[in-house]
């Protein structure tokens, strides 16, 4: 297989990375605005081809001029197509090296999406990734691999943690703090003093835990397809292992300790985090430089997300830049602390070789291509805002984006539409909880009716957890119970005093699925209902379940049109 094969297959795996990007954005937010974010995902890849190949490639790739600033423009892809592709006696085709840059400038566009979730105008996203693959991408690119400035110095970032991830982090960062947080995420009292943070939980953790393995999987070609010997490559497979693996485990260890429990979201971010973390100098780390980058990772990733989240209160739904921001900056600088002179690229790390000038060439970069990022999506995020072309209604931020924005009144149609517990923060209206130890049916004054037939109908209604199902279906038709109604239900699943996290923030009330089971009876006693119930349903712990009794005026059968205690009855 040749060199150029692998690395057009590693620009395939790259690619592949989007639908990585687009199922953790999704699986991390709410379902109704799923459509909202595979349509960001899909169109920001097919737009960014456009006008990267228009101008941005030839701003990154073209010939060094402005001191090293940026790329000449040609339209060589369309005017000299057959040089264009011609293979030239040493590296590879001008096309192969178009496909590449192409997906890993997609890459960056990617990564502010996820931070400006559910609340961001689709327009404005269209126009963010036209912007950032035209000109904020394609000119610091050229810096750092188009022969640039930077290149010309010998700062080093192999596969792009300052490039990529870091420019897109600084532009989620951005994003999110110009554009707000959503509805509902932090409470304000009348002044307008932050005296509540919400967590707002994604609707699918498995989603978001399938987009990290297909980002997992995708990375070794982002990292691996600019190898040319076997060595090269086995050594970035090896780093691109390890690295997010023990940033994983340093991050499942620190919120266990932390939180009491091991945070499943915060454990699929810091793989994410590990990756970042190691793709600079994915070439220059050995094994224990690809874990020590890792072990910070995992620890950086969660004081990031949260400190964004507690303290700054920026609203940031998938930790986009805690995972591409921070993460990025520190490969960054890792490279010139860490960098084994042993390994493929040749660098001498301080660490190894008490060398300070890489370090010092990388401290630059870093600080020169996150001024560019920073001064560019901050004018262009505020223009957006000053112009209303940010964010939606507030209405239909709450009515959520796929409806608003797409028409769609669900990306699952086939499902029952969630209850949206956040919706009562868009009224503007001081809400009123209602608390209390006793059930509505008590509570409530019932007008007692008499019966038509004379008997007395009595309705019990049963809420409780989905697994005892069967059992109490077998316990009442023992007791002589042949009909009832079986219906799922969203209840609420903590109790005061009992808290949980979500990436750092304590979750008060969730809503859990329950089972409500409904059943009329007449002849057989109420008590025997309610007692063989609790025997079934009780296990001791909290969400066991709830009864409520209810009197029935009258019942009647459909098919025969009978009433009263006639109808309860399934004999013919």
């Amino acid at each position: 297989m040749s060199v150029e094969f692998w690395f057009l297959i590693g620009a395939a795996l790259v690619f592949w990375m989007q639908a990585g990007f687009a199922m953790v954005e999704t699986g991390f937010t709410r379902a109704k605005n799923a459509g909202n974010i595979i349509m960001k995902n899909m169109v920001h890849f097919c737009i960014g081809t456009v006008v990267f190949s228009v101008l941005g490639y030839t701003l990154m790739m073209g010939e060094d001029i402005f001191f090293g600033l940026i790329g000449k423009p040609n339209l060589d892809l369309f005017t000299h197509f057959k040089e264009f592709i011609a293979s030239p006696e040493e590296g590879f085709t001008q096309a192969s090296y178009f496909v590449f840059n192409l997906v890993f400038c997609a890459t960056t566009a990617t990564i502010v999406s996820g931070a400006m979730a559910e609340r961001t105008k689709f327009s404005a996203y269209c126009v963010y990734s036209s912007v950032m693959c035209l000109l904020v991408y394609p000119i610091e690119a050229h810096w750092i691999w188009g022969g640039g400035w930077l290149a010309q110095l010998g700062f080093h970032d192999y596969a792009g943690s300052c490039a990529i991830h870091m420019v897109g982090g600084i532009a989620a960062l951005i994003g999110a703090a110009v554009l707000g947080p959503r509805i509902g995420k932090y409470v304000t009292d009348k002044d307008g003093k932050i005296v509540k943070i919400n967590a707002i939980p994604g609707h699918s953790i498995p989603l978001g835990a399938l987009g990290v393995f297909i980002l997992w999987l995708g990375w070794y070609g982002f990292n691996g397809a600019a190898a040319t010997t076997p060595s090269e490559l086995s050594s970035i497979f090896l780093a691109t292992t390890i690295a997010p693996a023990v940033a994983t485990c340093t991050t499942l260890l620190y919120t266990w300790l932390k939180n009491g429990k091991p945070d499943v979201s915060m454990c699929l971010n810091a793989a994410l985090a590990g990756l970042v973390a190691v793709t600079a100098g994915c070439d220059a780390f050995d094994a224990f430089g690809a874990g020590l980058v890792g072990i910070v990772a995992g620890i950086l990733v969660v004081i990031v997300v949260e400190v964004l989240d507690l303290k700054f209160h920026i609203d940031d739904p998938v930790g986009a830049v805690g995972v591409h921001a921070a993460n990025g900056v520190w490969c960054t600088i890792a490279v010139g602390l860490l960098a084994n002179p042993d390994a493929p690229a040749g660098i001498n790390g301080l660490i190894y070789t008490g060398d300070f000038s890489q370090l010092g060439i990388q401290m630059l970069g870093f600080v020169a291509v996150a001024v560019w990022a920073f001064a560019t999506m901050l004018g262009f995020f505020r223009l957006l805002k000053k112009k209303n072309f940010l964010r939606v209604e507030a209405s239909e931020e709450l009515s959520g984006l796929d409806v608003s924005e797409h028409g769609l009144p669900s990306a699952y149609p086939d499902f029952m539409p969630a209850v949206d517990k956040y919706a009562e923060f868009g009224t503007g209206e001081e809400i009123i909880a209602v608390t209390g130890t006793t059930p509505p049916a008590e509570a409530i004054p019932v007008k007692r009716e008499p019966s038509f037939d004379g008997h007395k109908f009595t309705k019990v209604e049963i809420v409780f957890n989905e697994d005892k199902l069967y059992a109490l279906k077998d316990a009442m038709s023992k007791l002589g119970i042949t009909g009832m109604t079986v219906s799922h239900v969203m209840g609420y699943g903590m109790q005061k005093g009992h808290k949980e996290y979500y990436r750092g923030v304590a979750v008060e009330t969730d809503l859990r699925p329950k089972v409500q089971v409904d059943i009329v009876v007449s002849a057989i006693p109420v008590r025997d209902v309610i007692e063989t119930a609790k025997k079934v349903l009780y296990t001791g712990h909290i969400g066991d379940g709830k009864i409520f009794v209810y009197d029935v005026e009258n019942v009647v059968k459909v098919r025969t049109g009978e009433e009263g205690y006639d109808a309860l009855q399934d004999v013919e």
